[in-house]
């Protein structure tokens, strides 16, 4: 990683001049700092991380319906050229042939930069009362889809949820919380953590937290609902094993290869199809799932989003946000100078 002086951007006649307030640090920039994952702009040996972003407007072409001073975040995925059939069609989050680019992760620089430009097509205006917590808006983005999948599934016959469990209480989980208690479903958070803010967030949210064995938690509860958000593989088939009748399964986290776990087949084969379940991945967000996330962060309480980031760190001491905590739940690096 490095902090680098690049010029000013120009924006074009379609794009916004944004100057950045904050980008925030997940998993994925972790994979790509260490070389893991992530592709540079075509021509190039760096890129320019951030797809996490929210800044604010400092000039917009004329009837694009964004102002100077809007709070706004860019979207992170491009279709691809082709296109493939979902990409013409706007759900460019399931790009069939693997074309698509994604700022600050695939062949497009990020928005990790104290000034940057973004189609006025793929910038989405935020409440003004969310300056403190609008980057979290891509990681509410992704539960936004995943809480829709599970919907569209759950529609395909009389569907009428109850009660849900998020496994793992990171953002991806509690903001995957958020959505669910905002829809007055009775939500459950399992997390292996038994103190630091994890527990209160979840309390704060009026939900219950669990920390004791996925299997126990899982068969006592039923759920109508998993949304799974770790990709641990003892997780993932302690939910599937446990719903209730009809129930949907959603993966969000993405496992590590590699790793054996022994697994009766049969028995999970055996249960989805006599209890017509379901087990469905979901990954990424198109424009209606971000303005489904700008609507979940509207109707939050804000107290309790700005909770949700627990480590602010200045620009330059960007590297500090790298370096994980126990007591970490989203770290974010400020971009405008504050702290």
């Amino acid at each position: 990683m490095q902090l680098t002086e690049l010029p000013d951007p120009t924006p074009g006649t379609d794009e916004l001049l944004v100057e950045g307030i904050a980008v925030g640090v997940c998993g994925t920039d972790k994979e790509i700092v260490r070389a893991d994952y992530g592709w540079a702009p075509p021509g190039r040996d760096r890129l320019v991380l951030g797809h996490e972003s929210l800044g604010r407007v400092r000039s917009a072409p004329g009837g694009s319906g964004f102002s100077a001073g809007d709070l706004v975040v860019g979207v992170v995925r491009r279709p691809d050229p082709v296109p493939c059939g979902a990409c013409a069609r706007g759900e460019f989050d399931s790009c069939r042939n693997g074309r698509y680019t994604e700022r600050g992760i695939k062949e497009l620089d990020g928005y990790g930069a104290e000034l940057w430009c973004v189609e006025t097509d793929y910038a989405v205006k935020l409440d003004p009362r969310l300056a403190d917590a609008g980057v979290l808006m891509e990681p509410t983005s992704v539960v936004a889809k995943a809480w829709e999948q599970v919907r569209r599934v759950g529609e395909r016959a009389w569907y009428e949820p109850k009660r849900a469990l998020v496994t793992g209480a990171g953002p991806i989980g509690l903001l995957g919380a958020m959505i669910g208690v905002q829809q007055g479903l009775d939500v459950h958070v399992l997390d292996r953590v038994t103190d630091g803010p994890k527990p209160r967030l979840v309390e704060q949210l009026g939900a219950t937290y669990h920390h004791e064995d996925a299997d126990e938690v899982a068969g006592k509860l039923e759920p109508d609902v998993v949304i799974e958000a770790t990709g641990a593989g003892g997780l993932v088939f302690s939910a599937i094993r446990n719903t209730a009748s009809f129930g949907v399964v959603c993966l969000t986290g993405v496992s590590p290869s590699g790793r054996k776990i022994p697994v009766d087949a049969g028995s999970v084969n055996r249960e989805i199809v006599l209890e017509n379940d379901v087990v469905v991945g979901s990954v990424n967000a198109n424009l209606r799932h971000y303005r489904q996330a700008a609507d979940a962060l509207a109707a939050a309480d804000p107290d309790w989003l700005r909770g949700l980031i627990t480590r602010r760190v200045p620009l330059e001491s960007y590297q500090d946000a790298f370096e994980a905590r126990s007591d970490d739940v989203k770290v974010v690096i400020g971009l405008d100078g504050s702290r």
